[in-house]
Formats: structure tokens, C-alpha cells, sequence
């Protein structure tokens, strides 16, 4: 690991995003927690070293509630990653939300269950070592400079994105009925996703920038009437798209500052983690 190239900026994403990256280098990162979804893609776009990494894995075998969060998050740390960005894809919940549309979302509820959602869970790890219990603040989920930056690029690359909106995380891999839809709404949620806990979380608890780039790819059973949402449809609309939300994510990496100015990497000041984290 000691030769790898100090990849500040970290993608989470599907397939067909590290196809622009130069000189790719395939690295399986060990972490404590075991493997990761598939070995992260290191290369440079723009002067910028890059790390990507598929959430499902590059043929797409890990369903949502089964990916291995800490072990995505940390094998990224682990390559330099400091900086986050994580497209993916969700419904619309509110009527103007709908289908092509862009969300920076400011806040996320976790609907989750199950997932192994900390690294400070007290319990020794496969490397002997003991994390303390740590509570890391979460009140503002994502990292305010990411999320300028990302709205910047996005308006640069002719979009017109939302600049904020609460993300609204289930379990899955099944779609939400028509009344969980409603009651998501209801509470305040404007899209609904299955990825975006724990990874928001478990970067914080890493005191990495995280920043969500949601694309919707349907409006949420609650929110119109027909047949609910297809995994076809899905697929569909996001393919559809990939080719217009690719710029914006390189000439978000472009202004990323290499200085970060924020608060996320002050989360653990102060506190002993017992794992070494910095």
C-alpha cells in the first residue's frame, strides 16, 4: 500500500464512470472488515488522482443491503481518499421531482436495518485492534464545500439541480409499497435511495467529505398512480443519463480544492479513537 499513488478524491458510483480515468491501476485493498465491492480503480483525471470504486461491484452482484459499507469506506481511506463524491440513483417523492432531475441533498434520514453501520463498535477487529465507542456530531450529513462545488459544476454542465432536499435511505433491494412512500413524503423526504447509509456516516466517523449527487430516475409509488416502480425503468432512465452526469462529476473533481476548508476532517479532533484513524 506504501507505493500507491495519494488518491485524495474518491468516487462511489456505477459502471462506466472510471472509463475517462488515465492509466488505471486495479488495487484490492485488506481491510479489517474484510473485502470491499470490488477492487478500487485508481488513475488521474485533470492533474487529480482518483479513486473509484463500484458500490455493486462491476457487474452488479451486491444488492444494497448487502454491501460491505466499512470496508468500502475504509479501503478508500486507506488509499488517501479525503474527498467523496457518491452518485446514484433515486425516486422522486414530491411531484416536481421527477425523472432527469439532479438533488444535492443537504439531509438524509436512515430508514435502514441490519447494516453494520460504525467502526466504533467496541468489538476487537481481524487486526486485534479495539475501537472505542465514538459519537461523531452528523446534525449537517454532508460536507458543505462538496456540495457547492458539485451544484457549481452541475450548473456548468447545463443542469439545473436542486440545491437541497432529504434523502430518504431504505433497506431494499425492494421497492417501497405506495403507503411507505406517502409516509416518507409525508415526514419531509424528497427522494428515496438504498445506498446512501452508512456510507454518509461512516465517512464522517473517517473524517472524510462526503457529498451525495442524486439523479432521479422515477417518481415513488406514493406520488402517481400505475404499476410502481420497475427495476427496468430504473436502469433505463439512469443509463439515459450517465452520459450528461459524467461531467459533472470530472469538472466537479477538477474544482475540488486540494485544501479542504470544511469541518469534516475536524469530526474526530479531540477524541481517542483506538484504531488510529487520522
Amino acid at each position: 500500500m506504501t507505493d500507491l499513488p495519494d488518491a485524495g478524491i474518491g468516487v462511489i458510483g456505477g459502471s462506466g464512470l472510471y472509463s475517462f480515468l488515465a492509466d488505471v491501476t486495479e488495487v484490492m485493498v485488506e481491510t479489517p472488515y474484510g473485502p470491499p465491492s470490488d477492487a478500487l480503480l485508481i488513475g488521474e483525471y485533470s492533474g487529480r488522482t482518483v479513486a473509484f470504486l463500484p458500490r455493486h461491484g462491476r457487474t452488479h452482484c451486491v444488492p444494497p443491503h448487502r454491501i460491505n459499507y466499512r470496508a468500502n469506506l475504509w479501503a478508500l481511506h486507506s488509499v488517501g481518499v479525503r474527498q467523496i463524491l457518491a452518485p446514484c440513483a433515486v425516486g422522486g417523492l414530491r411531484p416536481e421531482l421527477g425523472p432527469g432531475t439532479l438533488v444535492i441533498p443537504d439531509q438524509v434520514v436512515d430508514r435502514t436495518h441490519g447494516r453494520e453501520h460504525t467502526f466504533y463498535d467496541g468489538r476487537r477487529r481481524s487486526d486485534g485492534a479495539v475501537p472505542r465507542v465514538v459519537h461523531v456530531p452528523m446534525a449537517d450529513p454532508y460536507c458543505p464545500v462538496g456540495r457547492e462545488t458539485t451544484l457549481a459544476a452541475a450548473r456548468a454542465e447545463g443542469w439545473e439541480p436542486r440545491e437541497d432536499g432529504t434523502l430518504v435511505v431504505i433497506q431494499g433491494p425492494r421497492f417501497s409499497t405506495r403507503a411507505e412512500s406517502r409516509w416518507y413524503s409525508a415526514a419531509g423526504g424528497s427522494i428515496v435511495g438504498m445506498t446512501g447509509q452508512p456510507e454518509a456516516s461512516l465517512a464522517r466517523e473517517l473524517g472524510i467529505c462526503y457529498t451525495s449527487i442524486a439523479l432521479v430516475t422515477d417518481l415513488d409509488a406514493g406520488v402517481e398512480a400505475g404499476e410502481g416502480v420497475t427495476q427496468d425503468e430504473v436502469l433505463r432512465v439512469f443509463s439515459d443519463n450517465i452520459d450528461r452526469l459524467r461531467p459533472v462529476l470530472f469538472s466537479a473533481v477538477k474544482r475540488l480544492s486540494r485544501r479542504r476548508s470544511c469541518p469534516c476532517g475536524h469530526a474526530l479532533d479531540g477524541v481517542e479513537t483506538g484504531i488510529g484513524v487520522s
